[in-house]
């Protein structure tokens, strides 16, 4: 019984349900930024380029043989995955940079002192006149 316990406790903690729904967002966010990249950015530099299709780029290391299927090396499938991660690392550096000047801020607040000691306060300055 002990072990389940643990477990709930584990499960619940905000860290891992935060990194739960970081995780599911990243990859959706993944799935958007992959069709900018597919739809949107590469098709201008690849008509730029001559009407190239970067899906398409590859070398045939192998022809195909009756109905056993070339074997190609697919470098324009890396290209446009490479430039998918270079997108999303650049969106996620800008987050997390913004979300760090956020916390600077909150930081360089001078934190409010309870009402008590503003009350005490007053009254130490009242009997000091």
């Amino acid at each position: 019984m002990g072990m389940i316990k643990e477990f709930k406790e584990f499960a619940v903690k905000g860290n891992v349900v935060d990194m739960a729904v970081g995780i599911i967002i990243g990859a959706a966010f993944g799935k958007i930024v992959s069709s900018f990249v597919a739809d949107v950015i590469m098709p201008p530099i690849g008509l730029l380029m001559g009407g190239v299709d970067f899906t398409n780029l590859a070398i045939t290391l192998k022809e195909a043989v009756g109905d056993t299927p070339a074997v190609l090396l697919s470098y324009g499938k890396f290209i446009q995955s490479l430039v998918d991660f270079i997108i999303v690392a650049f969106a996620i550096f800008i987050a997390v940079k913004a979300i760090n000047s956020m916390k600077k801020k909150e930081e360089e607040k001078p934190e409010e002192p309870p009402k008590q000691e503003v009350l005490l306060e007053e009254i130490r300055d009242l009997l000091k006149k």
